[in-house]
């Protein structure tokens, strides 16, 4: 997949041949979006079109309204290499900059679908906004197109459980710890990915050596407490059980952090990038009276991520 990270990125002629342009957050890229991809991909071999989407590196909140920002289900790298799993030709990601807030309707139709894209067909949600102010809407975008020349198609919701599946629903769901839900709205598994770095080796002094991820981790993690989940790093796969939080036993105070158990494995992941996956939660965290009572309980943890995890998830 291509993909411009700015607009002075993108060579006057990256879109000679015209597009098929979705626009959206995508964070995520939960069964919603696929739908949206899946329709991007039709197109565009029905009219021989490239696929493409324009998404922002943050959500616009963060730029408009900080404090009403949520966090983001997955980095922009995270989008970005899912969108080249799902088929996507080229990718326009971008910072929502003052210039960009400031353009009118027209004028983000004409810079950016056409100027910019070369679209000539553009797949939205039916709540989609776009220039100063969220002023336009999909009926605006319909008159524009007619103008311009590109066909405006509006793509519907998908519905499990009941409801619509969205990005807010999904991370209330990761927030709450309920990851079995969520991965059904994802169609796949809530997943931060993060460099090793050293801690406090008290899981290796208990015979169960954690790699613990640096606080800058990409996706979002779950509530805390311990799960059952796979952690994928040097090319293999091995069963996990994943705490998140901080250490009640020993440091009640202590920062929320995500520690990594291998099932398996034996060797030094110091330095490298580990992708984790929650598969399932096992309890919340909890304070032991002693040593004894907490390894039983971590011999009891280690003993369901067997029973619950085969490595073909």
């Amino acid at each position: 997949m291509r993909s411009f990270r700015s607009f002075s990125a993108l060579p006057a002629d990256a879109f000679q041949r015209p597009t098929v342009t979705s626009i959206g957050k995508f964070d995520g890229l939960h069964l919603g979006h696929q739908q949206i991809i899946q329709r991007l991909q039709q197109i565009a071999a029905e009219k021989n079109l490239e696929s493409c989407v324009f998404t922002f590196t943050e959500n616009p909140l963060a730029a408009l309204r900080p404090a009403d920002c949520p966090p983001a289900i997955s980095s922009p790298e995270q989008r970005l290499e899912l969108l080249a799993a799902a088929g996507v030709s080229a990718t326009l990601i971008v910072d929502f900059t003052r210039e960009l807030q400031q353009l009118t309707p027209r004028q983000f139709a004409e810079q950016v679908l056409v100027a910019g894209l070369n679209t000539k067909h553009v797949l939205v949600g039916a709540d989609f906004r776009f220039g100063k102010g969220g002023a336009g809407d999909t009926t605006l975008l319909t008159e524009l197109g007619e103008e311009l020349g590109f066909v405006v198609e509006i793509v519907g919701d998908v519905e499990v459980g009941g409801g619509r599946v969205s990005s807010s629903r999904i991370r209330q769901l990761i927030i709450a710890g309920d990851v079995a839900q969520a991965k059904q709205l994802l169609g796949r598994p809530v997943t931060v990915r993060g460099m090793v770095v050293h801690g406090a080796a008290r899981g290796r002094e208990l015979g169960f050596p954690t790699a613990n991820l640096e606080p800058k981790y990409e996706g979002l993690a779950p509530a805390d407490g311990v799960y059952a989940g796979l952690a994928r790093v040097l090319g293999e796969t091995y069963r996990a059980a994943i705490s998140v939080g901080g250490n009640p036993t020993f440091t009640p105070d202590a920062p929320s952090q995500i520690e990594v158990f291998l099932l398996d494995f034996h060797g030094n992941l110091y330095g490298e990038s580990v992708e984790v996956e929650f598969l399932e939660r096992l309890r919340g965290m909890t304070a032991f009276d002693n040593i004894d009572a907490l390894l039983a309980q971590m011999h009891s943890d280690v003993a369901q991520v067997r029973e619950i995890v085969t490595l073909a998830n």
